[in-house]
Formats: C-alpha cells, structure tokens, sequence
C-alpha cells in the first residue's frame, strides 16, 4: 500500500500515535490540505507521494505532527530514510520554485528529476551537500566534542560540511583542526549515509592522531576530550553514522563491549 508523507513546518504528518504514516487509501481526506506534491521515486510513483500542507491547515484530530528527527524509535531503518527522502525532495522543490537566473516559474521535468525554466531553460537539480564525520583515535582513546547544540553532557564525533574545492580527507583535516586544535593522519574511509537535515550525505572516516593538544574553537565545539570506551559520555544511540563510527570504536577497543553498548 502507497504512504504519504507530508511535511509542515519541517515536521511530518502520522496517524495519532506517532509510529504510523498515512495511506493513499484510508487518508485520501489529506489531499485536501497540500500545497505541493509529487512521487518519491518518480521511475515507481507507488512507492509513495510527498507533499507539503499548509502551516495554517487545521488537520483532522486522528493525525499528529511530529518532529523527523523524534520518529526513528518506531520506524525501521530503511523508513526512516525513505522519510528523508520524500523531505529533501520536498524541501528542494519548496526552495526552487523560481528560476536563479530570469526569476520565471520553474516546472518539474520528470525526465531529469529536476525543476526546469520554461524561458531560459535553466536546471535545478535536488541540492545535496556533503559532509564529513570522523572518529579520531588517540592510544586507544577516541576524541569527541560537545556541539554548541548539543544538550548538555552529550558528545559525538567531529563532523563538518566540505568547501568548494575541498577534497573529503582535505575537509577531514580541516575541520578537526578547526574544531580542536589537533592534527590527524592516516584517514581511512568508514562509511556513508543520507542525513535529511535538511539535505546532507554524511561521509564517515576514521583517523589517527598526529599531533597538538585539544582547543576548542568555541563557535562550534564548545567541550572536547578523549575517551576510552569504559569512559563514553552521553551520545546520540540512533540511526546515525555517528553512532556506528562510536560502536565501531567501542568494538575495536573494549574488552567489555556488551556492557558498555547495551
């Protein structure tokens, strides 16, 4: 059965109790409501149907809206990205209604999958920016840092989004010196996932400490330390790759790994 996933306000749209989607069969009431939509995949359109509601819309009391970000506990991993992509789809044709270059209407061309000028025949394609993250190892250590976002007490891995002209292990150097102050080597490449906040492909790796002592920039990073795997402050447990480069540490070093993920 084809879902919807439609968005307000960034935040999606479930049936009440949060760990279901609405259906193109049950909750045809919805088309009511959207402003924008289109497939997810536009080569299978029923695999499912974005859309986009005004914030304004008073929705039915049987639906809630939820923050993305809150839902990974009650959808499996491949959902939970299928929902970043009907976002980031979403967002970018939200985003890209008018043409950059002489300001026309833009209309979606199936074909490219992407929004095209009718009068100076300009394409848009879906923006994606690339971004790294990292675990740095130090004697058996791993270097983590509280983001200036964070909640307090919580720290992940250092991450951060590649420059023009910026090769990924160049953006690893940078942004780990940038942050911490220290110097890393022998970057290896980890892994990499699709992260819809809003539109950025995380690239994982791993590295070794090279030199220097931690200082934070304090823009960014507010707190940075090394921690053995017996040592690990609070983290964000989720479907993220920050996580997986964390378990992937922790496995690698710990002689009491069960005990410390569970």
């Amino acid at each position: 059965m084809s879902k919807y996933y439609i968005f307000c306000n960034g935040k999606i749209v479930l049936k009440k109790g949060g760990s279901e989607l609405p259906d193109t069969v049950s909750d045809r009431n919805l088309e009511c409501f959207f402003k924008e939509s289109g497939n997810i995949y536009r080569e299978n359109p029923e695999e499912g149907i974005w859309a986009e509601i005004d914030p304004k819309a008073e929705l039915p009391d049987n639906y809630v809206l939820l923050e993305r970000r809150a839902i990974w506990p009650a959808f499996a991993e491949r959902e939970f990205f299928r929902v970043g992509r009907a976002f980031h789809l979403m967002d970018w044709q939200r985003t890209n209604k008018h043409c950059g270059v002489c300001g026309a209407r833009t209309l979606y061309d199936n074909d490219e999958g992407a929004m095209r000028c009718p009068r100076c025949n300009e394409v848009f394609y879906p923006v994606i920016s690339p971004a790294i993250i990292v675990a740095v190892e130090k004697y058996g250590k791993l270097l983590m840092g509280h983001g200036i976002n964070f909640p307090p007490g919580r720290f992940s891995v250092l991450a951060g989004f590649v420059e023009p002209g910026e090769s990924l292990e160049e953006c690893v150097i940078r942004e780990v010196f940038e942050e911490t102050g220290v110097a890393v080597k022998n970057i290896r490449y980890f892994g990499s996932q699709p992260w819809p906040f809003p539109h950025s492909l995380m690239l994982g790796f791993t590295a070794e400490w090279k030199s220097g002592e931690i200082r934070v920039d304090g823009k960014e990073v507010t707190e940075a330390s090394w921690f053995a795997p017996e040592e690990m402050p609070e983290v964000f447990r989720g479907l993220s790759i920050s996580w997986k480069l964390i378990e992937n540490f922790i496995k690698n070093h710990s002689q009491t790994t069960d005990a410390v993920i569970s």
